[in-house]
């Protein structure tokens, strides 16, 4: 069964070995164990129920909450030869009928369903009847009442799937998931907590960043002129703030689509359409727009307002890059923010204790726009993730922190005041004391009478605003929670009273663009004829070959099947769809550009990522283990980094020394691990050249070095 999924994986999907985690949970699945998968965006969970749909017996169905999710997969599937269809609203009465029949027939491997076709006895009869291999919940969030997508007909699933009786395993799938989450999940689908697969939330190819004081249609306008032919998704709070953004753009004659809930059906697929395709490189959306897009090469998603907690940011900024490609993640905040989605709180029909949940929830969202520390790891720590993490050294608190300040004094009369005010108001009223503001209320609590009244006058509220949520960022003044939090002093607020914590601060700097390490032209011509392919076949470019493998394309030159299936993303089926007309352009160029070398060396032969950084990202084994855990092949990552294959194996050795977890079975398989280990106990001294004349032929000094490392015996 393992020589079958890896073969699977490299015959359809183009992949050498699977990603950390993908093997667990498929071993799972395929031997009927309820399994939850946790892995971010762009980890590849759709792999975790496609290899084990493919090779178990029957049908697989996959319930997701969106029809452009099933639309993507059903046509990434349809493009590899397999056998896969769709039941939504969108299918005429006919068309639903005709592929009913076909479900009942068994013509099909996969299935995507909306939740609420298990409300009809119809589709509960036909699925009944059929062989099924496994039921996965795709966006499985969406059954928990603590998700931040929670949907009631998603859950109401559960006790419907009894009805069916036929299952042999279920498995859900989620990149955002707190602890609450995962456990609701669990209690949900009977999944024990060994069966909980978390590879953690961390995303190694986005950069994070904060915008604060620019006009923000202005810093959109100057973003796109410098990411021209860029993929890209700009949310907005609001409808009106949306179509406001898409008139400025589209008056300047930037080409944009927009998307929200308020524009007709039709509208809204359109726009979808042209995104997906990419005829339109920039999408202006709600958060009605994205869960389940698969288009892999969106390279940046900017946030025109703060959203209303960690989980949704996180899972909307995690749509750029899901190729593995550096990508920008850019929130631009404004204190307005705070109040609008505080709005949308109170607005909504939530229970009152469900509402004290969600201002909790944006308290942290608050914070995460005014810390300095690293934005990728207070996202990581929000999540609980236990997997071994530094700082990223890619968001805008890491790379060029510019001007730090000695700003002890500030703090200290921020917080005095804080204490004479009696610890019972807010970041606002509090501002407005410092400042000495004539405002009534003030005069109405006789706040102007205490000491602080007035003690920082040369400052701006807005500044004094900012500087008081800073110090509840880094956890230096606490707050109460709930629709108006009011400050409160802890013990670090004591510190810094008493002169024994000083507290500094920095300046932070905009994105900038990025130095390419491949041909563009070359790229741009592979990108034309994806397509015009595409176009003829009606189905997404990126069902074709994402951006990552046209870049390498772009970068190695393969001129040969050999070569070609060496590539990322290019396997034996789609070398056969599409691979002489990539050569055949491939070759054309070359032969028009004989200087050109297989690989462009820029700064001693790493390509450089989106954004400058002063320094590499920490220690040169963990730079490789990075690159490892975002997908990267160890020839890869060797030609990336300009050193020999054994090194880098090296390196991901000493990473597991450290502490950072490796999925083996790259290197090996479970049975050669016991023969390994068997023969070393044979041996008279414990080194690697006995060991090796000890085994057969095709074990390697990389298999053997594995193997020995993993069980702490080198």
């Amino acid at each position: 069964m393992i020589l079958e999924q890896e073969k699977v994986l490299k015959t359809y999907f183009g992949y050498e070995s699977f990603r950390p985690g993908q093997k667990e949970v498929i071993d799972r699945v395929v031997h009927s164990t309820n399994t939850l998968a946790v892995m971010p965006t762009g980890g590849g969970k759709s792999i975790c129920y496609q290899i084990p749909g493919l090779t178990m017996e029957g049908t697989a169905i996959i319930i997701s909450p969106l029809i452009s999710l099933m639309k993507d997969q059903v046509d990434s599937l349809l493009a590899l030869g397999i056998p896969a269809t769709f039941i939504n609203s969108s299918l005429t009465p006919e068309e639903h009928e005709n592929r009913m029949q076909e479900i009942a027939n068994g013509r099909f491997k996969f299935v995507y369903v909306a939740p609420e076709r298990f409300e009809s006895t119809g589709f509960i009869r036909v699925v009944r009847k059929i062989k099924i291999a496994l039921v996965a919940f795709d966006e499985a969030h969406c059954i928990s009442q603590w998700g931040h997508d929670f949907r009631p007909s998603y859950r109401s699933i559960v006790p419907n799937l009894n009805q069916i009786g036929n299952i042999p395993v279920v498995m859900a799938l989620t990149a955002t998931a707190t602890e609450e989450v995962i456990s609701d999940i669990q209690e949900l689908l009977h999944i024990e907590n060994n069966n909980v697969i978390n590879t953690g939330f961390a995303r190694d190819n986005l950069a994070f960043h904060i915008v604060k004081g620019k006009d923000r249609s202005s810093y959109i306008r100057a973003f796109l002129e410098e990411h021209t032919d860029e993929s890209g998704i700009i949310y907005t709070a609001t409808r009106k703030q949306a179509d406001a953004l898409f008139d400025q753009l589209s008056s300047r004659g930037i080409e944009v689509a927009k998307y929200h809930a308020g524009m007709s059906e039709q509208a809204r697929k359109q726009a979808q359409a042209a995104f997906i395709h990419d005829q339109k490189h920039v999408m202006i959306a709600t958060n009605a727009f994205g869960m389940g897009i698969d288009k892999s090469n969106v390279r940046y998603v900017i946030h025109y307002a703060m959203p209303m907690n960690i989980e949704s940011y996180y899972q909307e900024a995690g749509r750029a890059g899901r190729d593995g490609e550096f990508s920008d993640c850019i929130l631009l905040f404004s204190p307005q923010d705070i109040q609008l989605q505080k709005f949308l709180i109170e607005q909504s029909l939530m229970d009152e204790a469900a509402k004290q949940n969600e201002y909790r929830k944006l308290q942290s969202m608050v914070n995460y726009c005014h810390t300095q520390g690293c934005l990728s790891s207070y996202i990581l720590d929000y999540f609980k993730d236990a997997t071994p993490h530094q700082n990223c050294g890619r968001c805008s608190n890491c790379v060029e922190k510019l001007d730090k300040s000695d700003i002890t004094e500030e703090a200290q009369m921020i917080l005095s005041c804080v204490k004479r005010m009696g610890e019972r108001f807010g970041v606002s009223m509090t501002a407005k004391v410092l400042k000495g503001s004539k405002d009534k209320k003030i005069q109405e609590f006789q706040l102007h009478q205490i000491s602080t009244y007035g003690i920082m006058s040369a400052y701006t509220e807005k500044e004094l605003t900012e500087l008081i949520h800073f110090l509840v960022a880094e956890q230096l003044l606490a707050t109460e929670e709930g629709k108006f939090p009011t400050l409160k002093l802890n013990r670090n607020s004591v510190d810094i009273l008493k002169g024994t914590r000083t507290v500094e601060m920095y300046t932070i700097p905009i994105p900038t663009a990025e130095e390419e390490d491949y041909y563009k032209d070359l790229f741009e011509e592979l990108r034309s004829l994806r397509k015009s392919l595409a176009n003829e076949l009606n189905v997404p470019p990126y069902v074709l070959f994402s951006d990552v493998t046209l870049k390498e394309l772009s970068r190695y030159f393969p001129v040969s099947k050999g070569d070609m299936l060496e590539i990322k993303g290019i396997g034996e089926k789609k070398f056969e769809q599409y691979g002489e007309a990539f050569i055949a352009v491939i070759q054309k160029w070359r032969l028009a550009h004989p200087e050109a070398k297989t690989r462009i060396k820029i700064s001693g032969g790493a390509p450089t990522p989106r954004h400058k950084k002063k320094e590499e990202e920490g220690p040169s084994h963990l730079v490789s283990y990075k690159l490892f855990q975002s997908g990267k092949s160890l020839k890869d990552i060797a030609a990336i980094r300009d050193m020999t294959t054994m090194t880098v194996e090296n390196h991901l050795f000493k990473a597991f020394q450290d502490g950072y977890p490796i999925s083996w079975n790259i290197f090996f398989t479970d049975e050669e691990e016991k023969i390994i280990l068997a023969a070393r106990e044979t041996v008279e001294e414990p080194k690697l050249k006995p060991l090796k004349e000890a085994l057969p032929e095709e074990y390697d000094y990389t298999k053997i070095k594995a193997v020995l490392v993993k069980n702490g015996l080198k």
